[in-house]
């Protein structure tokens, strides 16, 4: 009984090709060609898992009305082109990548962190577009970091005995270390 060519797996096929060209290989030998031929094949492109959620140091967030934000998007493929000839006009060394919306902000993706320069070029571009009213978008910025702060040093004894989330942001607005943190929550 002969079996019929549809009917022959793809890993048989291989093994016969094989044999075929090399008949003088041994079975092992063989079994290590397919296993590096398919090895290579199966490799994927590795991918960085992000520890944290929320918006890459990549994207410039640009705050702005919701009549605004929809003239940008409808024309996000012009927008692109002409934010990266004003960077390049600059000698700037990123790229915008792609707009999106999401909620009141139009956050541009671009190949590298923008530093203070690029969002004044930017924030420029987008006030002299046609249409846009400029009294509704606010200064483009960069995603704002979150952390945990563990105190540790803080005396139990205060004043009144208590030790209150109040005497803790007093604490922190006396030190110049927390001058420019903003907290989240209450501690």
């Amino acid at each position: 009984m002969q079996a019929s060519k549809a009917n022959i797996s793809p890993r048989v096929k291989d093994v016969l090709h094989i044999k075929n060209a090399f008949p003088e290989l041994s079975a092992d030998d063989v079994e290590r060609i397919i296993k590096v031929t398919n090895s290579n094949k199966e490799q994927k492109k590795p991918r960085i898992n992000m520890t944290t959620k929320g918006p890459s140091r990549k994207q410039i967030i640009i705050p702005i009305a919701k009549s605004n934000a929809e003239l940008i998007i409808n024309s996000a493929s012009s927008n692109i082109t002409n934010i990266n000839k004003c960077l390049k006009n600059t000698k700037s060394d990123i790229i915008a990548d792609f707009i999106h919306l999401t909620n009141d902000r139009v956050i541009i993706t671009t190949n590298k962190p923008a530093n203070m320069s690029d969002l004044l070029t930017i924030e420029k571009y987008v006030k002299n577009i046609n249409n846009i009213n400029s009294n509704n978008i606010d200064c483009p910025h960069l995603p704002k970091s979150k952390s945990y702060l563990k105190i540790i040093g803080l005396s139990h004894n205060t004043e009144n005995g208590v030790l209150t989330p109040e005497v803790v942001e007093g604490v922190f607005k006396d030190s110049h270390l927390f001058e420019n943190v903003v907290l989240a929550s209450k501690p």
